[in-house]
């Protein structure tokens, strides 16, 4: 698409797994990076991967290559500051996300396109969320309203970069770029989230990718 950019995040360490899990195997040859790269470079005619320090890239061929920094907005800040000029949307990508539908990405550019400052892929809730303090003891959230926020993340350039530069003077305990954009006083819509858009935490998470990838391999 013209004027889209994507930012592949793939910048972290590693702790859970002891090894970088962005460069992990879904099949053999496919890592989780390579498709979460396929994906980006399937709906934008300019991608930024952002990769840990001194890491070497040798899958598809990419718009930029840039190194992360010790958080994952700062990442994202360095993967904006290599965006060419008058992009329009940005698309936020993880490589932890590796089987994110491709209609995921069209329908947060579209929405963004539409008027929206941010869109991402919403999974309702199926269970009663309860929050549970230091001491063990359970309270009920709810269920109504209540979803997992998931990626890729569209934004507006502008209203991201704002964000961010806001972000980088007044620091606050922020997730994710989304959330920057609510503080701002933006307005964040949501698209149909997917289950099967799984996010890879734990060896069972990875494994059960590795499940669909080899029962759909056209996911």
């Amino acid at each position: 698409m013209k004027n889209v950019s994507v930012i592949v995040v793939a910048a972290g360490s590693g702790s859970r797994f002891g090894v970088p899990k962005q460069f992990l195997e879904l099949a053999p040859g496919v890592r989780l990076v390579d498709l979460a790269v396929e994906s980006a470079l399937d709906v934008a005619d300019d991608v930024v991967l952002v990769l840990p320090p001194g890491a070497q890239w040798d899958g598809h061929a990419v718009s930029s290559l840039v190194e992360g920094g010790e958080s994952r907005l700062e990442s994202v800040a360095t993967g904006l500051r290599a965006l060419p000029d008058h992009q329009e949307v940005v698309v936020v990508h993880d490589a932890a996300h590796p089987l994110a539908p491709r209609q995921a990405f069209l329908d947060v550019i579209d929405a963004v396109r539409s008027g929206a400052d941010a869109a991402l892929p919403f999974l309702p809730v199926p269970d009663v969320i309860k929050r549970r303090d230091g001491q063990g003891s359970l309270w009920t959230v709810g269920r109504d309203g209540l979803g997992l926020a998931q990626v890729p993340m569209a934004f507006s350039v502008q209203a991201l970069q704002r964000a961010h530069q806001r972000w980088a003077t007044e620091p606050s305990d922020v997730w994710e770029d989304a959330m920057l954009i609510e503080l701002n006083g933006g307005r964040v819509v949501a698209v149909e989230g997917s289950p099967r858009n799984i996010h890879i935490v734990t060896n069972e998470d990875l494994e059960m990718a590795r499940s669909l990838v080899t029962t759909t391999p056209d996911l």
